[in-house]
Parts: C-alpha cells; sequence; structure tokens
C-alpha cells in the first residue's frame, strides 16, 4: 500500500489535506480548533457539495474536517466519502480546551462513544449524493482488505485515546488530520504518542498536521508522519514556505497483523466492545499478481526510518521566520520595521527577518511559484516581471527596514553594532538622535508645571528618574509607527510597514518594559522566547548565516541605556531587575508549567538553588519576582501579539487567562516563606555533592 501525504490545500473556505492510497487520494480536512459561526457551516457544506460534484475523488476515500450542526449542536467533525457518498460523520469526541484552544466556544463533544445516529443532509448535499441521511458517531469503515479509524488532534494526546479501542476491535489504520501548534521542544512529545499509539497495539498511523500561521500568535509546523507498530516509516518537513508538501511511504499491512499476535493482546480484543462498520466495496492493497485480491505482496520489505528533530536554536531559525512570511504575504503589505537598539532581543528579531529572506531566497531558487508571486507583489514588482527574489540579502533591503534611535544616553558602541549588523544582513537602516524630541517634551513639561524632572543621577527622585526613561521609550514607538508608515513612501513605492516588537518572553513575565514604548508593535516574532534561548540562536545563526557580527552581540552587558552613564554607573537589565534572565526562565517554568505559587515555589527551589544559596536568599528572590510580576501583570493585556514558542508565556490574550489585579504583597503566602526560610539550615557552603547527601 502506498501512502502519500499533501500538507495543505484551500477549497472555499475549508482546510483540505491529501492522503494518497494506491495513488489515488484521501483527502483530509485540518481539524477545526476556530471558529463555527453559521456562515462557516454553510460555506463548509458548499464546498463539500463541490469536492463531491466533481470527478478528481472518485475511487478513493476522502476524509474532509468540518463542522457539522447535528439536532441542533454543532459538533467538529470528519466526513468520510467515497465514490461521491458520504459514508460517515465522525465527530470530535475529546476537545482541546486549555492553553491556546477554546474549542468549546462553539462545538460540544459527542459524548456517545461506540453510538451512531442518523444524521439528515442538507438539500446541497441531497442533490448531488442522492442520500437523504448516513450515519453520524462513533463508528469505522471497513474495506475489503483492512479498517480505518478516525482519531482527531486533541484524542491522540488524551490519556485514554479513541485508537487504543478500536485497535483492539480490529482497526488496522488510523488517520489524524490535527491541527498541532509549533512550540519549542515540543516535535518530540507528538511523535513519540504517534510512535507508542502504535507499538503496543500495532497498527498504521496517518498523521498530517496543519501548516502556516493561523493569522494569530500560533504557526502550525506541517511536519507529516507515517507510523507503523512503534517506528516511524516517513516523516516529512518541520518548517517550510510550500503550501503543499508530499510524503510517500510503502507499508505491508500484514506487517501489522504480526504484530498483533500475543495472546493478551488477543483476550483484550476478545473482550472489548465492538464498533459498527461502514462496508465499502473495495481494497486498498495490492495482491501479488498486481490485481487487488488482498493477497500479501511478495518480498516486500518496510524501509524504517530514524526521528528527525531540530535543535531549540533551528527552531527559532525557522519556525518564526515562517510565521512572519505568512503574516507578511496575507497582511499584504510592504515589509518590516525594527528599532534596533545595538542588544541581543531587536538583533534577534532582525535575525530572525533575515532567516525568512534567506527562506524565501531558497524557495524562489527552487522555483517556487507562489514564493515568486508574493515576493513579486510584496516588492511592487508586476506580476509579469522577471524578478526572482534569489539573494536574501538583495531582498532583505527591499523588504526589511531598520533603524537606531539615539539619545544622549546612548553608545557609540550600541550604535555601531546596530549599523554593522544592518549593514550584514543588507536591510535599509537609518542612524538618528531623538533628544530635541526628548528636550521638548520635558520643556512642555516643565512649561505647563514649573517643574522639571531630573535623573537620579542628577540628584532627581525615583519617580523623576522612571519618568525621563518612559519618555524615550514610548517616544521611539512614536517615531517607529512614522518611519514605518512613510519609508516606502520615502523610496518611492506604495503602502506601509508592520512594526515588529523585540520583548522577550522573560521580560514580559517580569515587566520589565515601559507600558505603549517600542515593545508595543503590530506583531512580536521573539515575545514567546526566552532570553537563554535567544542567545544560543544568535550563537547559532553567527556560523550558520556567516553573520560574524553576532558575536559583538553575545559578548555586550544587556543594557537599556535609558540613563546617564558616568565613571562609577552604567544601566544594566539584570542588575535593574533584581535578577538574572536564567533566574526569569525558571521562575516562569515554575509558576506556569508546574503551578507553583509563592510557597511551592519557594519550596522546590530550597532543593535545587539550596547548594550555593541560603533558604532566607531563595525566598527574597522569590518574593522579589512574584511581587514584581503581580504589580506589572496589567501590562499582559496590551502586550503586542507575539509568536508562541514557549510554555511559560505570560500572554493574557489566550495562553495565560490569569487576573491582571493581584494583592502584590501575597500577605499570606510571603509570611509562610519567611517563617519557613528562617528555620531552615543552610546549605549553600557544603558545596552541591555535599548538600544533596545531607
Amino acid at each position: 500500500m502506498e501512502v502519500t501525504y499533501s500538507d495543505k490545500v484551500e477549497v472555499t473556505g475549508a482546510m483540505i489535506t491529501f492522503w494518497k492510497v494506491r495513488g489515488l487520494y484521501i483527502q483530509c480536512g485540518n481539524d477545526l480548533h476556530g471558529r463555527a459561526t453559521g456562515d462557516t457551516v454553510l460555506h463548509s457544506w458548499e464546498a463539500l457539495a463541490k469536492i463531491l460534484a466533481g470527478e478528481d475523488t472518485m475511487g478513493i476515500i476522502c476524509d474532509i474536517g468540518m463542522p457539522v450542526v447535528h439536532k441542533n449542536v454543532i459538533y467538529n467533525c470528519r466526513v468520510i466519502v467515497h465514490n461521491k457518498q458520504i459514508l460517515l460523520i465522525r465527530p470530535k469526541m475529546w476537545l482541546a480546551n486549555d492553553g491556546n484552544y477554546r474549542e468549546m466556544r462553539y462545538f460540544t463533544p459527542w459524548m456517545k462513544h461506540r453510538e451512531w445516529d442518523d444524521h439528515f443532509l442538507p438539500r446541497i448535499i441531497q442533490a448531488v449524493t442522492k442520500q437523504v441521511k448516513v450515519p453520524f458517531g462513533d463508528c469505522v469503515v471497513s474495506t475489503v482488505d483492512t479498517c480505518i479509524g478516525v482519531e482527531l488532534c486533541e484524542e491522540l494526546f488524551t490519556p485514554a485515546s479513541p485508537h487504543i479501542t478500536m485497535g483492539l476491535d480490529g482497526v488496522e489504520i488510523f488517520t489524524n488530520s490535527s491541527g498541532s501548534h509549533h512550540e519549542l521542544r515540543k516535535l518530540y512529545t507528538r511523535i513519540e504518542l504517534i510512535k507508542e499509539a502504535t507499538l503496543k497495539l500495532g497498527g498504521v498511523y496517518l498523521y498530517a498536521n496543519q501548516q502556516g500561521c493561523d493569522g494569530d500568535r500560533l504557526y502550525y509546523d506541517g511536519c507529516a508522519i507515517i507510523a507503523m507498530n512503534g517506528h516511524i516509516v516517513a516523516q516529512g518537513s518541520q518548517f517550510s514556505l510550500n503550501d503543499v508538501e508530499v510524503v510517500t511511504a510503502t507499508i505491508d499491512i500484514e506487517d501489522v497483523r504480526a504484530h498483533r499476535t500475543s495472546r493478551s493482546r488477543g483476550l483484550q480484543a476478545a473482550a472489548n466492545a465492538k464498533y459498527h462498520r461502514i462496508e465499502v466495496p473495495f481494497a486498498l492493497s495490492v495482491g501479488k499478481f498486481g490485481g487487488t485480491d488482498g493477497e500479501r505482496t511478495l518480498g516486500l520489505e518496510v524501509t524504517l526510518h530514524e526521528a528527525h528533530f531540530h535543535r531549540p536554536e533551528e527552531e527559532i531559525a525557522l519556525g518564526p521566520a515562517c510565521w512572519l512570511w505568512d503574516y507578511l504575504r496575507r497582511s499584504r503589505t510592504q515589509g518590516y520595521f525594527v528599532p534596533l537598539s545595538g542588544g541581543v532581543d531587536s538583533c534577534a528579531t532582525a535575525v530572525i527577518v533575515y532567516s525568512m529572506c534567506r527562506l524565501v531566497a531558497e524557495a524562489a531558487t527552487r522555483a517556487n511559484k507562489q514564493v515568486i508571486a508574493d515576493a513579486r507583489r510584496i516588492t511592487g514588482e508586476p506580476e509579469d516581471s522577471s524578478y526572482i527574489p534569489s539573494d536574501p540579502k538583495e531582498f532583505c533591503n527591499r523588504i526589511f527596514h531598520t533603524c537606531y534611535m539615539g539619545t544622549e544616553n546612548s553608545t557609540i558602541e550600541t550604535r555601531t553594532r546596530a549599523k554593522d549588523l544592518a549593514e550584514a544582513i543588507g536591510s535599509y537602516h537609518i542612524n538618528l538622535n531623538m533628544d530635541a524630541i526628548v528636550t521638548s517634551v520635558c520643556d512642555l513639561f516643565a512649561f505647563v508645571t514649573g517643574a522639571r524632572p531630573r535623573f537620579r543621577a542628577h540628584g532627581g527622585s525615583v519617580a523623576e528618574n522612571l519618568a525621563l526613561q518612559n519618555i524615550q521609550a514610548r517616544l521611539r514607538m512614536v517615531l517607529s509607527y512614522l518611519f514605518a508608515q512613510l519609508l516606502p513612501w520615502v523610496r518611492g513605492r506604495q503602502g506601509g510597514l508592520l512594526v515588529l516588537g523585540s520583548a522577550n518572553v522573560d521580560e514580559s513575565l517580569r515587566g520589565y518594559l515601559t507600558k505603549y514604548d517600542c515593545s508595543s508593535a503590530d506583531i512580536n516574532p521573539i515575545g514567546g522566547i526566552s532570553k537563554t534561548d535567544l542567545k544560543k540562536f544568535i550563537a547559532y545563526a553567527q556560523g550558520a548565516f556567516d553573520l560574524p557580527i553576532l558575536r559583538s552581540f553575545l559578548d555586550a552587558i544587556p543594557t537599556a541605556e535609558l540613563e546617564p552613564i558616568s565613571e562609577t554607573y552604567m544601566q544594566s537589565d539584570e542588575a535593574d531587575m533584581g535578577m538574572t534572565y536564567d533566574e526569569l526562565s525558571v521562575f516562569g517554568r515554575l509558576r506556569k508549567v508546574e503551578k507553583c505559587g509563592p510557597y511551592s515555589m519557594f519550596t522546590k527551589l530550597v532543593h535545587e538553588w539550596g547548594s550555593f544559596l541560603s533558604p532566607v536568599q531563595i525566598a527574597e528572590k522569590v518574593k522579589l519576582f512574584f511581587f514584581e510580576h503581580a504589580r506589572n501583570r496589567h501590562k499582559m493585556t496590551t502586550l503586542t501579539p507575539s509568536y508562541h514558542a514557549e510554555s511559560y508565556s505570560p500572554d493574557d490574550n489566550r495562553f495565560d487567562l490569569r487576573p491582571f489585579l493581584y494583592p502584590s504583597r501575597f500577605p499570606w503566602q510571603f509570611r509562610k516563606i519567611d517563617q519557613v526560610a528562617a528555620v531552615l539550615p543552610d546549605r549553600s557552603n557544603l558545596g552541591p555533592d555535599k548538600a544533596k547527601t545531607d
């Protein structure tokens, strides 16, 4: 049996993917996590009618995803089609309703497992299929030579997945069209679940995943998988600019039957409740004489593959870059604008854009017609132009604009780094000083109030010092949008640019950013990535992208450069925050992933950090983190939409639905932490080995 996968084709509002069996396509719609309005349901039936009316799907099984209203309840469904007939409508039983997903906003899970009803078809479908009603429910499809079961996205991730009971009832092939988003280091979990689904159970698992930007914070990273008996048979690419991707494998269904011969499996299968079978009179396998008699093909050997995983720094180079490309071509704007500060964060944002340009150039070199057409439209070239974006630096110069906005507090080092980086990647770059604008704002305030604020270094108060820093930060946001709107006009082009933010996930978690400063942008490709991972990405890109200038960014001390520099003082981000970026990553994971409050976080860190910090020191760090997180939580309500890449993202617009007004002193929790810290032994001078044994 030859199975081929194609990742994405759009048909009048329905997202369709394809399985190919014996040279014929089985279409699988991507799982619908999103919106299901009345129009969506109507247009999905219209799209299905168009598919059924054509000849392209004759002689094949089609598995198409769409919302279906059954008895006035809306379900997320798979519609199984063969020869212009609907065989089965299979509703989803376990919905994704946490993290980034809210399927139960619109859909209801099918709660009658292994049961089915009659579903009366709309007239637009009856006119094509000549059917009045079809089975609706938890059923499987039986061909002459095998049995096929459907699993929907989240159902693979549940403890009691449907493939278990389906497999015990004789289902040999499982299809799963999924909408699983990219997150750093997540692919390993997905592949292990797919392998495990058939390791003990036996079977063939066909996994299709959506690929591309969903118009929001998520990027679906494709990576189609064909697995058999716990082994990977074929794997598609994880990141690609292609709209369609095909993965092929040849398998022997007899290998599944041989894998299922254990007596314990047989006893469980004999006691398993049965599924209703929808029978179709054709075979998928090719016999030894070339026919479809279902006999085993002689001498067939299945090739197994090791699963391929990108390193996290490679994922950062590819995932956000693909997301930016989809966002750029969908928004129909002319490029991106980034304020370059000379620091790691804005540097990482710029290098991700350059990575996008590299991917575009690679795709154009391979004659990808869609990428070339999109690139011509974005750069203002006519459709019949001969322009090919084959040089990433040249293409970067057309669509990427950077600007260094210096003040009297800026250093020549950061200005030079920004300029050198722009030259290395090819962006259209501007250097400017904004002291006159800052002075004008301060003059206005002094004229109105009769008081002129001063920096702390000049004798000013904490409030004055903070206000003067925020003036600079917020004015950079205003200038960013001014330049983004007018730079194409300056260069003789039409349209505008999207402003990119460059605040990392740790700064958002801690609230170490000015509300409505240049962290406020249209989108942010690094808003879900930790500072630690960003530095690893920069180190990777230095060699992989041949950008030696990146070493100077890694060697520089992170600083906002918003205060005057003296012989005895230079502003440092980690000193201002009162914690390191590495510590912030730990706090973030404990708070979100491990669901820790202040006290439970303290007790965990006493064991993890106790060899080099005293209980009192750990207590102070935990209290400081929760205090700063609580009092800055309101900033998350206006956070720039960020590429989701990290499991401890504090983005409250979808992922982290927590309050934004906390009692920042946490009186009960902090008091308990102090009480326990006061009596715990100090192991910090024992050394790590001794501390573990004691």
